[in-house]
């Protein structure tokens, strides 16, 4: 494959900031090729590949957010998060059981503090679910994961990102390859059924792109857009419409008007003129007749054979 050229970034292009976890970084590296022929816009990586919402003694997302959005002061971040979540949670003094309802309301309430952390930021935000893994169990929890991710994104302003079915046959099930972003057949995830390849990490960019397009007020994916253009202010001035194409179209006619096409009949009305029925090539196609063969000749089949005259020698030799 060869290497896309490197733009170099404007100094004032515009920031995306992707948060989450190992899948969430993986999601980086592929806009950070979506967006790389663009020096308007920059793509920057703060995901912590070992976090998650269940340990925030290890990692507080909603509170590191906050210190994030304030120094790369972007115009849109990009949330992917959860795929290491499925493990016990202390919820006061009790370990809860992953998807306990005691586990699943602390979830909620850490998932919702996420999105609220952004939404009084007032950055607008893009929140991108899990895919499926390879492991049903661990598929299972993240189809719950994505629904808690969707309430979050949509209480707080923010739009979720469903990327499942980029990562599922046509019946539901996990695949370890698929088509690529060019319909092409690739692999998209590793040995482990977790982690994603490079062709992976393209194809969630590319269902992130358009919405993210949409915030930036780029005209489509991979648009070129001002770097003095407001968040979400269109940027490109419409094409015109194109003039409409007039058909000259033909009015259909009967094969009993001839008329239509200047004539006065129809090709093949009038009878051909009758050829000689002497000669030999009517005798052949009208009555089956064919000319008597030449002695000596090819087709000539009588027997004992005739002895050739003169003339027909004379004939023969002319032909050849």
């Amino acid at each position: 494959e060869p290497e896309a050229p490197v733009v170099e970034k404007a100094p004032d292009a515009r920031v995306v900031l992707v948060v989450g976890d190992f899948l969430a970084g993986g999601l980086a590296e592929g806009l950070d090729v979506a967006f790389a022929d663009n020096p308007a816009v920059r793509i920057v990586s703060r995901s912590n590949g070992s976090s998650g919402f269940v340990r925030d003694d290890f990692y507080n997302w909603p509170v590191e957010i906050k210190s994030l959005i304030e120094t790369e002061k972007p115009s849109v971040v990009v949330v992917m998060l959860g795929s290491n979540d499925r493990q016990q949670m202390r919820v006061g003094d009790v370990r809860e059981q992953p998807r306990s309802e005691n586990w699943t309301k602390e979830y909620e309430h850490r998932t919702d503090a996420l999105g609220k952390a952004i939404q009084d930021a007032k950055v607008p935000f893009l929140w991108v679910g899990m895919p499926a893994f390879g492991a049903a169990k661990m598929t299972s929890d993240m189809l719950a994961f994505n629904d808690i991710y969707h309430s979050a994104a949509q209480t707080h302003g923010g739009e979720f990102v469903d990327v499942w079915d980029g990562f599922v046959d046509e019946n539901g099930a996990f695949v370890t390859s698929g088509p690529d972003i060019n319909g092409q057949p690739v692999r998209l995830r590793s040995d482990d059924g977790i982690n994603v390849t490079k062709a992976g990490k393209r194809k969630l960019a590319f269902y992130t792109e358009k919405p993210l397009a949409k915030i930036l007020g780029l005209a489509a994916p991979g648009s070129v857009t001002t770097v003095s253009a407001p968040a979400g202010a269109p940027v490109e001035a419409s094409k015109p419409a194109a003039a409409p194409v007039i058909v000259d179209r033909t009015a259909p006619m009967l094969l009993s008007d001839p008329a239509l096409d200047g004539g006065t009949e129809l090709l093949g009305a009038a009878p051909p003129a009758k050829a000689d029925p002497n000669l030999p090539g009517e005798k052949l196609t009208v009555e089956g007749k064919a000319p008597v063969a030449s002695p000596g000749r090819a087709d000539d089949f009588s027997w004992p054979p005739k002895t050739p005259t003169a003339s027909s020698e004379t004939s023969t030799a002319v032909r050849r």
